[in-house]
């Protein structure tokens, strides 16, 4: 998932999503609170409590937000080259969550709480569905192109993202700082050795 940009358009919404984002950043899942959210949004609790219920509801909101954001940065990927795409997408996944590992702290923290919280599984198993959704929309362009080997796209599909999710995990868990980097090249090397 992409991170948030900057603080600029958007109104209120937009900036207590950047305000979660910040707190989360600073804080973690487990010690996040709405006062800590409101205190990055410059307002009271109450001002937060407009719009959300409860902690819960906003942090589902935040995940769509996040989700929102990494769309966004895949409808930018301009080329319709499918090794290109799948090169970009693969770096989106495995390169720029590096740049912010907090993020992805909290992130792991929130996929913990999946299984408990009806809210945050939707979200997630939805990014999850997207990302295969895109990587598997290449594959198979790829295929038809005759630039990859006709192969269960699928199976492809599945195998990237088992290697970006242990990545994720790897990165945060074990504190593994060359994690990603080394997915990334396990990636490439996957993609060389299946699809080419």
């Amino acid at each position: 998932m992409a991170e948030p940009s900057d603080r600029s358009a958007g109104g209120p919404n937009e900036e207590i999503m950047q305000a979660t984002y910040e707190a989360l950043r600073q804080h973690g899942y487990a010690d996040l609170t709405i006062k800590r959210i409101a205190d990055e949004y410059g307002k009271s609790t109450a001002a937060i409590h407009y719009h959300y219920d409860t902690k819960e509801a906003l942090l589902a909101a935040f995940l769509d937000y996040l989700l929102e954001r990494f769309v966004d940065s895949i409808r930018e990927i301009e080329t319709t080259d499918p090794e290109a795409r799948l090169e970009l997408l693969l770096d989106e996944l495995l390169v720029t969550p590096q740049e912010n590992r907090a993020l992805s702290v909290a992130l792991l923290e929130m996929r913990g709480q999946a299984p408990h919280k009806n809210a945050f599984e939707d979200r997630f198993r939805q990014n999850d569905e997207y990302i295969r959704y895109m990587l598997k929309a290449v594959i198979n362009h790829g295929i038809d192109e005759n630039v990859f080997r006709d192969v269960d796209a699928d199976h492809v599909t599945r195998s990237l993202m088992t290697i970006v999710d242990g990545a994720r995990t790897r990165s945060v868990v074990l504190d593994d700082v060359g994690a990603f980097e080394t997915a990334r090249e396990t990636a490439r090397e996957y993609v060389d050795a299946t699809l080419r």
